[in-house]
């Protein structure tokens, strides 16, 4: 009997070692599933790496790989690498890629009040963006506007004020705009068609040979940082500085919504604030660069800066009114949306008046 109490002692313990046990087992299938990794493809509509547009997604898979510790391993294709740059949203809709970084309005073909979410000439700069879409309730109108298509958008950068762009020859008056092959997409393209411009849409890839071969007279791109990566000043001689058509261009990152519904719950906020670090990011290093590139540009290529004259200013400026009337009138969601950013545009105009344009009067 001595020794049964001591083996009854040992079996127990023995026993609640077991129960341990299992429990420990069941944690290591549940770090298991936890620990499930996901690779997703990001296509992009410019050149791989190209500084800015490019470097971005780069940046924001680098990001995602490290919060995910790894269990999220985004690989970015840049613009004809997986697809052409015109096919990231088909390529993120069918599910061929999981992600793409591109622009809203080079969908206007397919979704007329996408540009609305990248560029409204003579709208609201980046700040004014970022404040509508967030807390404004913008962001809800273009999730519900690319929802049929299984396509998720996150803001995904901006470039703030582009340049008017690169001309062969001087715009002395709005009779300089007729006939005048330009490369400039979305909402500014359509405008200047209703001035006598000849707009063409082109991705990053072809606007210097085409400059310079003479496919087209003019083209806008992006700003000082990115015109001088293209070298564009070796194919026009004057720089117009007067931005009008993209006042604060946003980019987007879209993601395709199965890919994201398969995704962990913190997988998924990790996706939605590194889109948010690159949308800031990416406006900090346009800012930081391009007051550098424009001062190369004159000092050491003695590039020709030019403003557009007052008369083709108010000509744009009547004809941005005669399109945005017309496609309210064709679509119901362009119209629904413009309503809505509209209204917002104009109380925070007010304010900004008031605000950021008396202080740069004052400074």
């Amino acid at each position: 009997m001595k020794l049964l109490k001591p083996l009854g002692i040992l079996i127990t313990l023995f026993l609640i070692q077991s129960c341990g046990g299992n429990q420990d087992t069941g944690a290591e299938a549940q770090s298991v599933q936890v620990a499930k990794e996901y690779k997703w493809k990001l296509v992009t509509s410019w050149p791989k790496n190209f500084p800015g547009l490019g470097s971005a997604p780069e940046r924001f898979a680098d990001y995602v790989n490290e919060m995910s510790g790894g269990r999220l391993v985004i690989t970015v294709y840049g613009a004809g690498e997986l697809v052409p740059g015109f096919e990231v949203f088909n390529a993120v809709s069918s599910g061929s890629a999981q992600m793409g970084h591109s622009g809203a309005y080079y969908w206007k073909g397919k979704i007329p009040a996408a540009p609305i979410f990248s560029a409204i000439p003579f709208g609201m700069n980046v700040t004014e963006m970022n404040a509508w879409l967030h807390y404004g309730g913008g962001m809800e109108l273009w999730r519900e506007l690319y929802q049929p298509f299984g396509v998720i958008p996150f803001a995904g950068g901006s470039t703030g004020v582009q340049m008017a762009g690169w001309f062969k020859k001087e715009i002395n008056t709005l009779a300089d705009l007729q006939g005048l092959k330009m490369r400039i997409p979305g909402l500014g393209g359509e405008v200047l068609k209703k001035v006598g411009g000849l707009p063409l849409t082109l991705t990053g890839g072809e606007i210097f040979t085409s400059l310079q071969t003479g496919v087209i007279d003019a083209t806008e791109w992006v700003g000082p940082y990115n015109d001088q990566t293209f070298g564009l000043y070796k194919a026009a001689d004057y720089y117009y500085t007067s931005g009008w058509h993209e006042p604060g261009t946003l980019l987007e990152f879209i993601v395709n919504e199965q890919a994201m519904n398969d995704l962990p719950k913190d997988l998924q906020k990790i996706v939605a604030v590194a889109t948010r670090a690159i949308n800031q990011d990416m406006l900090d290093e346009y800012t930081s660069e391009n007051h550098k590139a424009l001062t190369q540009l004159v000092k050491t290529h003695q590039v020709k800066v030019r403003t557009l004259p007052t008369e083709v200013i108010n000509a744009l400026k009547e004809a941005t009114q005669e399109v945005i009337k017309e496609k309210r009138a064709e679509d119901p969601s362009f119209d629904k949306i413009y309503t809505a950013y509209d209204s917002f545009y104009q109380g925070v105009k007010q304010y900004h008046e008031q605000s950021e344009q008396a202080y740069y009067l004052n400074r």
